[in-house]
């Protein structure tokens, strides 16, 4: 497998940003990290080996940034405000520094996808619907889709209210996004195990939005046994890439 470990110097956050890339060609994939997790993260918990035969058949290729959580949303000592600002130079880098960079590099064309696991889900919805004409495919394992899971009441502070899925989606009106997301693909997981209580009830809020906006997706709601876990979304994961690769969609 193709390995190289980089980084690049971001003006959108004003340091040096690090990622690992795993694969030679193929859709390229973002992994978001779970809470705080570094660039290393999908590998050092096996989820590279797990995807291996994807990477190796060159139908896939992820790219795994490094996280600011830390200083946004998990910066408790920060007012809601602050800590979606922070969020929001992180969302700059990632659309208007690193998906350049792969595209660039890539010679890819189309939308990209996105994914991640836990706070890593939370990302990866956040991004693609904010920004649908990046990411037309997103994989979601066991996240919490709601802002005040890591602000608290909010009070509908702009800057936050448009960083919490469960809450813009609704209100979301403009056919812009709205035919976007209906081409998209979402994949939106969650075992019913240990450790998934919130993040079945976040699960649960956002297919009820997703299905009164008339936007389709594949929510997959996994046993009780399941818990939030490594474990679990070692399994998940390529069994939701196999299921895309057999739609001819990777």
């Amino acid at each position: 497998m193709k390995f190289e470990k980089r980084s690049h110097y971001s003006g959108s956050l004003g340091r040096e940003m690090y990622f690992n890339v795993y694969g030679h060609a193929g859709k390229p994939i973002i992994v978001f990290p779970s809470s705080g997790g570094s660039q290393n993260e999908y590998a050092d918990f096996g989820m590279i080996e797990a995807c291996r035969s994807f990477i190796d058949r060159g139908l896939v290729r992820f790219y795994t940034p490094d996280s600011v959580d830390a200083e946004s949303w998990f910066a408790k000592h920060k007012s809601p405000y602050d800590m979606a600002n922070f969020h929001n130079q992180y969302d700059s880098y990632i659309i208007h520094e690193l998906v350049p960079l792969i595209r660039h590099e890539t010679g890819w064309q189309g939308a990209l996808g996105a994914t991640g696991c836990s706070m890593g889900g939370f990302h990866t919805i956040n991004f693609a619907l904010r920004h649908p004409d990046v990411f037309d495919l997103s994989i979601a394992l066991s996240g919490v889709y709601d802002a005040r899971f890591f602000t608290g009441e909010f009070y509908g502070d702009p800057t936050v209210y448009f960083n919490s899925p469960i809450d813009y989606l609704w209100n979301q009106n403009d056919d812009w996004f709205l035919d976007r997301y209906r081409q998209n693909d979402f994949i939106i997981c969650v075992g019913q195990g240990a450790w998934e209580e919130p993040h079945v009830a976040d699960t649960h809020r956002l297919e009820l939005a997703f299905n009164t906006k008339g936007i389709p997706a594949w929510f997959d709601f996994w046993g009780h046994d399941v818990a939030h876990d490594w474990d679990w979304w070692r399994q998940q994961m390529p069994y939701y890439l196999y299921h895309l690769e057999t739609q001819g969609k990777l």
